[in-house]
């Protein structure tokens, strides 16, 4: 594993990266979780650029940094990791974990007992890993589509 990323707060200037990384990742990274369909739908659904501006501004937005250039993000909102997504060229490479273990952090620092997550198939080993616990499984339609995920909630340290 490489180095961890250097991590910043979100800037409007990366909107546009982070809406790539974010189709990205669901293209390319959730094959093994998801089907075609499945996979077509969640693009199209998260191929809305300025929504994906919108939740940036009004959480807690990071974006993590490998020599400079965006490779993943998270967003935190309300006790609740909304979006957590990692380009696919540095997926498995501690992306993930920096942004979560930061995301932590900054909810235990502001008085919060737990953090949650409606985990996608393809990021719960990473939740697991942390150690969330499932409490139940979710379904999203897409348009004629279902897509599981699974809320984890995970009790932070005092």
């Amino acid at each position: 594993m490489s180095a961890p990323p250097s991590l910043r707060p979100y800037l409007p200037a990366d909107l546009p990266l982070l809406y790539e990384i974010r189709l990205s990742a669901i293209e390319e990274l959730t094959a093994e979780d998801y089907d075609d369909a499945q996979r077509r739908a969640w693009v199209e659904a998260a191929s809305d650029e300025e929504e994906l501006g919108d939740k940036l501004k009004r959480g807690l937005s990071l974006v993590a940094l490998r020599e400079g250039a965006a490779v993943g993000f998270v967003v935190f909102a309300d006790g609740l990791v909304d979006q957590l997504y990692v380009h696919p060229s540095v997926a498995r490479a501690g992306v993930g974990d920096a942004l979560v273990d930061a995301v932590e952090k900054l909810a235990g620092a502001r008085g919060l007992k737990t953090v949650e997550v409606d985990a996608s198939d393809t990021a719960k080993p990473l939740f697991d890993r942390r150690g969330y616990v499932a409490q139940r499984r979710n379904t999203v339609q897409i348009d004629d589509v279902w897509l599981g995920n699974t809320r984890m909630k995970k009790v932070l340290a005092p």
